[in-house]
């Protein structure tokens, strides 16, 4: 192995699984229509309708999970409603305002551990509803979580079906963001399904990027309401790919033999590996996570040890130090890893 930095910081930092460069090579003499009205887009939605039991449900593919996120709620909700966050969450600390960009309130609320739970979200709602729709008052219409979260936490199967309870209770719409979810349902401590998140939530989408397309995210449309001219929505915000086929295809490479689910586990494992090697050398974590993103306490001279052969990222200051996330994905090697428990090891 030569001594190339390796990249830890995130995971979407290689090209593409080699069935998606295959299946691309393959069809890189044919010609198709465009705009996601192809065989291969429907070849991909009827394989997720399958997995996730939701025959009736939309699927749209959007290139992008940023996309995803804020063309999905400005179609759900109206100039005057709102959608309910995590401080954390990522539409509220990563995307540049996109949601506020096309008017809407984000209504955060603290967060543990990266999840908020039923009993906020009802309180925050109930806020609003129970003083008779007060008219100086956002609407809250839409309850946005990620799988995993920020933080590399799990809801666990009982905690999403309280969060659903809640959103019917009060007419709300249910919208995951699964930018992460191969490395959510991988989990060894994930009780979760896909059919549960097709029974569960209005909107959810299984994320590409990180997972070995070269780009895209795939949305699953369950509220019947929202259904009708989505499409217009995505092409109004840029979202429509002339060359779809290029996304059906890539989800559709990476489901039809179980490669998505095996590469994601995988990458669950590894992390594990690093997790037990940090805990082995005394080191603290900020969050127990069991999936692919492990944030841990590192000082300064520990950070600037690992800094000469790996890339990681600075997630916030703790008491001892930096808190950094390690992060595993799908295209992480044994060598890799084995590498970067020896240097642990020697810290």
């Amino acid at each position: 192995m030569d001594n190339t930095i390796i990249r830890f910081n995130n995971d979407y930092n290689h090209l593409a699984h080699e069935s998606v460069l295959q299946a691309l090579n393959d069809i890189s003499g044919r010609s198709y229509a465009g705009y996601g009205t192809d065989e291969c887009c429907d070849a991909a939605a009827g394989l997720i309708k399958e997995l996730a039991g939701a025959p009736n449900a939309d699927v749209w593919f959007f290139p992008g999970a940023t996309q995803a996120n804020f063309v999905a709620i400005s179609a759900a909700l109206n100039p005057v409603q709102s959608v309910i966050c995590a401080t954390t969450g990522h539409i509220n600390a990563h995307e540049a305002a996109s949601v506020e960009n096309t008017g809407h309130k984000i209504l955060e609320l603290p967060e543990t551990d990266g999840k908020i739970t039923a009993e906020q979200i009802e309180a925050c709602a109930a806020a609003y509803y129970a003083d008779n729709e007060a008219e100086y008052l956002t609407e809250p219409k839409l309850v946005y979580i990620s799988f995993p979260t920020e933080k590399g936490t799990l809801y666990s199967l009982k905690e999403l079906e309280a969060i659903s309870g809640v959103c019917r209770k009060y007419g709300m719409y249910l919208f995951v963001d699964g930018a992460r979810m191969g490395y959510g349902l991988g989990a060894s401590e994930n009780d979760v399904t896909l059919r549960d998140f097709a029974r569960l939530a209005d909107i959810f989408y299984i994320g590409g990027t990180k997972y070995g397309a070269m780009f895209g995210e795939a949305l699953v449309l369950n509220a019947d309401p929202l259904k009708k001219r989505f499409k217009a929505y995505m092409k109004q915000n840029g979202a429509v790919l002339a060359k779809g086929w290029i996304l059906g295809l890539q989800f559709y490479a990476l489901l039809k033999n179980g490669d998505y689910f095996k590469i994601t586990k995988r990458a669950d494992e590894l992390a594990m590996r690093i997790r037990e090697a940090f805990r082995k050398k005394g080191i603290s974590f900020s969050v127990e996570s069991c999936t692919n993103q492990q944030f841990v306490i590192l000082t300064d001279e520990q950070m600037q040890k690992l800094s000469s052969s790996y890339t990681f990222e600075p997630s916030g200051k703790a008491e001892g130090g930096t808190i950094v996330r390690f992060c595993t994905s799908w295209a992480t090697t044994d060598e890799e890893v084995s590498r970067l428990i020896r240097d642990i090891e020697a810290l």
